[in-house]
């Protein structure tokens, strides 16, 4: 039986290409239309909070962090989280979301929201932000809004629209 043990490297420059490449095979070009996009499509993402996961030199997952306000308040939106269709279900998305907010944490962040579902991405930490409290630009399900608190109470008293954080860059 051959190796299938994956490995989780930061993402390089030199990884662009084939992460784009993952992304159209797996959201397909309505990807442009989600509220998240019109956020990173402003701003890129931190490639020192972005990680890839590979098994040998095959690229198998990615999952990506952009510096983001939710009104004054700085943060972090997680996405795309991304896994070829023949690796999901092995545990590669929770390493990466896992591996991602363990740096995010080790590097003085307090919050990162997403969206996504809450069953999934409930694991890692995430749960649901209650309704209004945050907007995003464009429309988005409120109960697929979740946001996972790096240090205990950070999320008290947030709110406001999402946007990215033109000063991180």
């Amino acid at each position: 039986m051959s190796d299938l043990s994956v490995t989780i490297l930061p993402e390089t420059p030199a990884d662009a290409g084939a992460i784009d490449r993952l992304h159209e095979r797996t959201f397909g070009p309505g990807r442009y239309a989600r509220s998240a996009y019109r956020i990173r499509e402003q701003f890129t993402h931190s490639l020192d909070l972005s990680f890839t996961a590979r098994i040998g030199t095959l690229m198998v997952g990615s999952v990506r962090l952009t510096h983001i306000r939710i009104g004054e308040t700085a943060g972090l939106l997680l996405g795309p989280l991304t896994i070829e269709p023949p690796f999901r279900e092995r545990g590669i998305g929770r390493a990466l979301i896992d591996r991602a907010l363990a740096t995010a944490r080790s590097r003085g962040h307090r919050l990162v929201v997403l969206v996504g579902d809450e069953p999934y991405y409930g694991k890692s930490g995430f749960k649901r932000i209650q309704k209004g409290a945050v907007s995003m630009p464009g429309p988005v399900d409120p109960a697929r809004l979740l946001v996972a608190e790096l240090v205990e109470g950070a999320f008290a008293g947030v709110g406001g629209t999402i946007r990215p954080d033109w000063d991180a860059g």
